[in-house]
């Protein structure tokens, strides 16, 4: 298989065409890097080549690396997995670096050959690495086009160098929202911010790089950091102006990491190390602490999280094999904050929207929301008030019903009341064709028990959206116990439209990922009430790599929500109900009137803006504060609330898979993410040291605490989650 090109026009410029076969986004392989290699030496072996252009035959440059190779050096190293796989990134390494000195002699810095990078769209990863070991970088005009390095959002970080080269050539702290926040830019941006340097005309693109190189000199293939006394931008980590940058970035990651993300601490310390050594020594660090980063088990984990096993559930890896079921018309019951939100993202994805509400005021109100949305993005130079107009006359808002005429999906999003949704279920199904779905996006009502007001309840679904509607990543899909393929298959359908990533799970009380945030919440106020100081409570689950600790995320959601939820599934349980305790709590703050942060007082204090302030003292004069907690049994207790549940939901079937079951809690409510999620978490740890973690707290604090019989046998067996002695649950 050619993944890379070659051909000499007649101006003795050599053209390198990156095109991988069956892909529509290039990607590196192991193939494709010998491929280079060998197309570099053969442009720098022969006279009659001026130079070298670097440029995609698709749309876009490249997405980035096949992460298999990675896996495949470690693999393939045998023993000594951590050499195979740092001799694997030195070989990449060589080969950019044979680009960047063009085969010129070192000494005099004569006699190399130019190479520009010609990119026509996105180049993300791997896609910008390679540009930046050239010696210009072009891109077409292309607003649409994304130039950056997110590695560190899958848990690893730029290791073929751009790590390194970025960092020389902007300096640190300019380096640092394109390193360690993995933000990516527009051509036009990145021009600005120097990591390209020149923005042409599409249909410019190849003649402009062309031209750069067969006028180039010698000056021009010598890099900065080639050049004697090269002083980078802002300074070293010792110079006067650099220390201070360092001591502030180290400041920064830890506050936005609190130590439990492996990749950011490990990209820093390449940055600071390697600023203080020559440049090929520098490289050579970097690969070091990306080999660490690649050993660790997060690694391996966010990447089979956030990469794969999300990939695989947006491209439908679970879906029905039933026919297309692209929605073209959908019906919002309900204009409220959720309403409101699925409006939005099913005009932007460029879909009919029909927004009922019983008072056209609010209807109104609703679609308001959106052109709130607008006109942030406009303000921020991200969309424009064309764009904005198309948007909303997509969304047709109304309180009758007859107007729902012709939707293929109704999605119904009114107060969580069976009888109110029933109400509206009946009313809907009066005028929308036979063959529409009708999905509620309830948070906590089972979906079987809603479907009984459907006159079809085969084509009845649950889709749980999370709040904000417009952020949040995650939509979870609930089978009802007569939902049919076609109603899933819509469902995900519509889902992918999106641009949003699904999960599907069967019918139960909170499905999945309210049934494990609820326990989490929980226990974080049993905590509190039993004396564990509150600050101690939140820190815990920041320092476990949750982005908000349980009592700022309660008061976020409300606690009079938390009420209502407590009252229902009181009446549902009767004696089986567990959270006692927790409704103590949550009862008294209710009282009290902190309702959380939509009443300005709830475990925090807030000003009158509604911002943030410090944990609210009263609390502690109900619920004394008392000395002695230990961190590992608090982050022990917070962790296995959620963890357990996610094993039980397998166990009862809600989960079918359990990669919905990793990324749908990583993307649902920020589950350590490091981690890989709760079953990728088990894995690390090991089932055998979970069930001792279980019966410990299990005799300290009771059954909620008892470990699921699957857990067991796993610990007993040796057996993971993932892996090749993975367990087999069935379906």
């Amino acid at each position: 298989m050619t993944e890379f090109h070659y051909d000499v026009d007649s101006d003795g410029v050599a053209v390198i065409t990156w095109d991988v076969p069956g892909k529509s986004m290039n990607v590196m392989s192991f193939e494709g890097l010998q491929e280079l290699d060998a197309a570099i030496d053969k442009a720098h072996s022969d006279a009659a080549v001026k130079g070298i252009v670097i440029t995609s035959g698709k749309a876009d440059f490249a997405g980035g690396m096949d992460l298999n190779v990675l896996a495949d050096m470690r693999n393939n190293a045998g023993d000594n997995p951590a050499q195979g796989l740092f001799d694997g990134i030195m070989s990449m390494h060589a080969l950019l670096r044979k680009i960047e000195l063009a085969g010129m002699d070192r000494k005099t810095q004569k006699g190399g050959k130019p190479t520009a990078a010609a990119l026509p769209g996105t180049a993300m990863g791997i896609g910008l690495e390679l540009p930046l070991a050239t010696h210009r970088i072009f891109a077409a005009d292309n607003p649409k086009a994304q130039i950056g390095l997110p590695e560190i959002k899958v848990g690893i970080f730029p290791g073929a160098g751009g790590t390194t080269r970025l960092s020389w050539k902007l300096g640190a702290m300019a380096a640092a929202p394109l390193l360690l926040e993995g933000k990516a830019n527009t051509p036009e941006k990145a021009r600005k911010a120097g990591v390209i340097d020149e923005v042409v005309p599409a249909d410019e693109l190849l003649a402009k790089a062309k031209a750069w190189v067969l006028g180039a000199k010698d000056a021009d293939l010598v890099k900065p950091w080639d050049t004697k006394g090269y002083k980078i931008p802002g300074g070293a980590p010792y110079s006067a102006p650099g220390f201070p940058t360092f001591v502030g970035a180290s400041v920064m990651v830890h506050a936005q990491t609190w130590g439990a993300f492996p990749a950011a601490k490990a990209l820093l310390s390449a940055v600071y190390e390697g600023m203080q050594v020559p440049f090929d020594t520098a490289l050579k660090i970097e690969a070091r602490h990306f080999v660490s980063v690649l050993m660790n088990p997060s690694s391996s984990a966010m990447i089979r999280s956030l990469f794969v096993n999300k990939g695989a559930l947006e491209k439908g890896a679970n879906r029905p094999d039933v026919p297309d079921e692209k929605v073209s018309k959908v019906g919002v019951l309900g204009a409220g904050m959720m309403g409101a939100g699925i409006a939005y993202v099913s005009a932007k994805a460029g879909i009919e929207v029909v927004l009922l509400d019983s008072a056209l005021e609010s209807a109104e109100k609703g679609k308001a929301y959106s052109a709130g949305i607008l006109d942030k993005a406009i303000k921020r130079g991200q969309s424009t008030e064309e764009k904005k107009q198309a948007l909303l006359s997509k969304i047709r808002t109304t309180t009758d019903y007859a107007d729902l005429e012709g939707c293929d999906l109704i999605v119904e999003a009114v107060f969580e009341d069976p009888k109110v949704k029933a109400d509206v279920t009946a009313k809907a199904e009066a005028v929308i064709p036979e063959t529409a779905i009708f999905a509620s996006n309830t948070s906590t009502l089972p979906i079987t028990s809603l479907a009984t007001a459907s006159k079809r309840p085969e084509q009845f679904i649950g889709i749980h959206f999370f709040s904000p509607v417009d952020k949040m990543l995650l939509v979870e899909i609930i089978k009802g116990a007569k939902t049919g393929e076609r109603a899933v298959a819509k469902a995900l359908d519509y889902v992918r439209q999106i641009r949003k990533t699904p999960i599907v799970v069967n019918d139960a009380r909170f499905f999945y990922a309210n049934r494990c945030i609820i326990p989490y919440i929980n226990e974080g106020m049993r905590l509190a009430a039993e004396g564990t100081p509150m600050p101690m409570v939140d820190h815990a689950a920041r320092l476990l790599g949750f982005p908000v600790g349980p009592l700022h995320l309660v008061d976020e959601t409300s606690l009079d929500l938390g009420k209502k939820i407590a009252v229902a599934t009181k009446a549902a349980m009767g004696n089986d109900y567990p959270d006692d305790a927790v409704d103590e709590v949550v009862f008294w703050m209710v009282d009290e009137g902190r309702l959380g942060r939509k009443s300005k007082a709830g475990f925090f204090e807030y000003d009158e803006a509604g911002k943030r302030g410090a944990y609210w003292q009263g609390f502690n004069e109900k619920f004394p504060a008392k000395e002695g907690a230990e961190l590992d049994e608090v982050q022990n207790r917070l962790m296995m609330a959620q963890v357990l549940e996610a094993v039980r939901a397998l166990e009862e079937g809600v989960l079918e898979d359990i990669r919905e079951g990793d990324v749908g809690a990583i993307l649902g409510w920020g589950f350590a993410p490091w981690s890989g999620g709760p079953f990728g978490w088990l894995d690390i740890i090991g089932a055998d040291k979970a069930v001792e973690i279980c019966d410990r707290l299990e005799g300290k604090f009771g059954a909620r605490f008892r470990c699921p019989q699957l857990l067991r046998d796993m610990a007993a067996k040796g057996q993971t989650f993932y892996g090749k002695n993975r367990v087999q649950v069935a379906a």
